[in-house]
């Protein structure tokens, strides 16, 4: 496919949705009060985790959570843009401080599950008592995930999680090209992952842009920022574009030093046909 070369990897929070999904959910259950009595005392997975504890036991059902998530807000040409950059064969990944079961709901709700290859978020699991349980990507409790990046929260790097890919896609035949999308404080660690030829998206007035604002010098990749649905789309076909077009451009270069080097042997002197020396008869082709 044209833009096999291409990997797109998207945060999901207020990137793919235009909202918080924990927040979103919390707020249309009516745990906003209790949510923000409980924050100061524990870490966000474990609140979460709590808080789905005690709508549980409140009587809300997994449908419930369901039908409150399919509603979150997204905007239709970014449901769209991912499709359409599925269909040209960009490998699409989501790295997400979200968790599985927010992330996989709203995206089945789409149609956009089948469209990534990859999700990489906070576990989330619906238990034998039917109530969703939520755990951190990294168990803090346990270790540090080694990054001291003070952007990024203690239950995920999503730096390390970038780096642990592009070790994947360096051992395949084809060099890929990365476009990274994200908004928040977690996805600039992510960003200075980067190369040079790869290609970062930050939403355009977010945290993510305000710190790249502040330290461009340490960003690799080039910075192609965006601010609603509309333009997400825009500049990610922009830059699938681009590539597409440099890749082709490069082959068709690699293919001109292979034709100019057989080409060569046109102009090489052909030795005198005497004897044995004589370049043996080709082979007729049997029909």
């Amino acid at each position: 496919m044209a833009a096999a070369g291409i990997v797109v990897i998207y945060d999901f929070d207020k990137t793919i949705i235009d909202c918080d999904s924990d927040n979103w959910v919390v707020d249309e259950l009516g745990a906003t009060e209790l949510f923000n009595q409980l924050l100061p005392t524990m870490p966000w997975n474990s609140l979460m985790d709590r808080i789905m504890k005690e709508l549980h036991s409140q009587g809300i059902r997994i449908e419930d959570i369901a039908t409150v998530l399919k509603r979150s807000p997204i905007h239709p040409r970014i449901i769209e843009a991912i499709k359409s950059a599925h269909a040209l064969g960009c490998d699409l990944k989501i790295v997400s401080d979200a968790n599985t079961f927010f992330i996989e709901t709203i995206l089945e709700h789409h149609g956009l599950k089948e469209c990534f290859s990859e999700i990489n978020t906070n576990p989330g699991f619906v238990d034998e008592q039917g109530r969703l349980r939520i755990f951190p990507h990294h168990d803090f409790t346990r270790s540090s995930h080694g990054c001291q990046h003070s952007s990024c929260p203690p239950n995920m790097c999503k730096g390390i999680v970038i780096e642990r890919i592009q070790a994947s896609l360096s051992m395949e035949d084809q060099k890929k090209t990365i476009i990274y999308l994200g908004d928040g404080l977690g996805d600039f660690c992510p960003t200075l992952k980067l190369g040079d030829g790869d290609y970062v998206m930050p939403r355009k007035g977010f945290p993510v842009w305000d710190l790249i604002c502040n330290n461009r010098k340490l960003v690799n990749a080039e910075i192609c920022e965006w601010s609603d649905g509309e333009e997400f789309e825009n500049v990610l076909f922009h830059l699938i574009s681009r590539i597409i077009s440099i890749d082709r451009n490069n082959t068709s270069a690699k293919m001109g030093q292979l034709y100019s080097v057989d080409c060569k042997l046109e102009t090489m002197p052909l030795p005198v046909a005497t004897g044995h020396e004589a370049f043996p008869l080709a082979l007729p082709v049997l029909h």
